[in-house]
């Protein structure tokens, strides 16, 4: 396992309130082998393995070699794959008993959204449906949506701060809308199976997310950032980065997410962000060149005119209701950066 990774786990799981609640119960997680389910699935059996909470996942994943290589280190009879597309998976024959559902399925490129719009509204809505479905014919303790800071859109610029009730202006015909106005609808529709059918659902908005576990090849911002430094580069930026949002770290992320799991309101949606890290992504590129390569390396902008970034926006959000639950956000942007370097610097190491 990556060594900054491995301290990152210890570091949360240490965090025992955020994980006592749920000993001696099971989870079924999709989207497991993206970043933020593996992080789950990896703090949950960590916590468990730790403490003897006898928690069992059930992970839906489409890949057997894929699945394998994420959860080399976790492999165990606590960690059952289910090996199944989501658009063909049949709830029915799923009888094992479950108590939490944590769905985070869903395209998450920026180029995949423009090229494969349609598919990215399908999977965002059937995926959703047959999941809150699921959680009603198993009438779960609790199921979270995972959405994003992406249900926003363009808000008024006057804000001080974005709150959940604070939905801006999409673009419903620009194909990239699609990731986008799926968000919307899918929390609509947790909305709508808390009304009509008293399913326990709540939705968690992430901020961007970064930390040790992304993929050193991985396309957005964040690792480019990142990889900038380690190969020691110029950090080229594509837009004029006017866009300033706060950003949340993996570990941060997956204690939100556990903590709206467990005593968010249904029906209801949350921010999970770290209030302190909001910053244009310009200023996040200069402060990476300057207080951590120590201008070794420089921003340079190339600006070019294509339609697969999302709108300019300006989104300071509150995370209050998640504070009211008893969550708050540690990693700051810089020491955020710092760790997702860290990592990719890092050899692995056994467990």
């Amino acid at each position: 396992m990556n060594e900054q990774l491995k301290k990152d786990l210890d570091e949360l799981i240490s965090q025992k309130k955020v994980f006592a609640d749920f000993e001696n119960s099971s989870f079924f997680i999709t989207g497991s082998t993206g970043l933020i389910g593996s992080l789950l699935i990896k703090a949950l059996l960590t916590y468990s393995r730790n403490n003897n909470a006898n928690i069992k996942i059930y992970a839906l994943c489409r890949s057997k070699e894929k699945f394998n290589t994420v959860f080399e280190d976790f492999i165990g009879v606590d960690l059952i794959p289910v090996f199944a597309d989501l658009f063909d998976l049949n709830i029915s024959k799923l009888d094992n008993s479950i108590d939490y559902i944590i769905h985070g399925a869903a395209i998450t490129t920026s180029k995949d959204m423009v090229e494969h719009a349609v598919e990215t509204l399908d999977i965002a809505y059937v995926g959703t449906k047959k999941m809150l479905t699921l959680a009603k014919e198993k009438k779960v303790k609790s199921i979270i949506y995972l959405s994003s800071m992406e249900v926003y859109g363009i808000t008024d610029n006057n804000l001080s701060e974005v709150k959940e009730t604070d939905l801006g202006y999409i673009d419903i015909l620009t194909p990239r809308s699609s990731y986008s106005e799926g968000k919307r609808i899918c929390e609509c529709l947790c909305t709508c199976y808390a009304s009509e059918y008293n399913v326990p659902v709540k939705c968690a908005r992430l901020a961007q997310t970064l930390g040790a576990g992304i993929d050193f090849n991985d396309t957005r911002v964040t690792a480019m950032f990142a990889r900038s430094v380690v190969e020691n580069k110029d950090i080229v930026l594509k837009t004029h980065g006017t866009t300033k949002r706060p950003i949340v770290y993996t570990t941060d992320a997956i204690s939100g997410i556990l903590t709206v799991l467990k005593n968010g309101k249904n029906g209801e949606s949350y921010n999970i962000a770290n209030e302190d890290t909001f910053c244009s992504i310009a200023d996040t590129a200069k402060m990476i060149a300057s207080e951590i390569a120590n201008d070794k390396i420089k921003v340079v902008f190339d600006i070019q005119e294509i339609n697969n970034f999302a709108p300019d926006v300006l989104l300071n959000l509150s995370s209050k209701k998640a504070h009211d639950l008893g969550w708050s956000a540690k990693i700051s942007l810089l020491e955020a950066y710092e760790r997702l370097i860290n990592s990719f610097k890092k050899k692995e190491v056994s467990k």
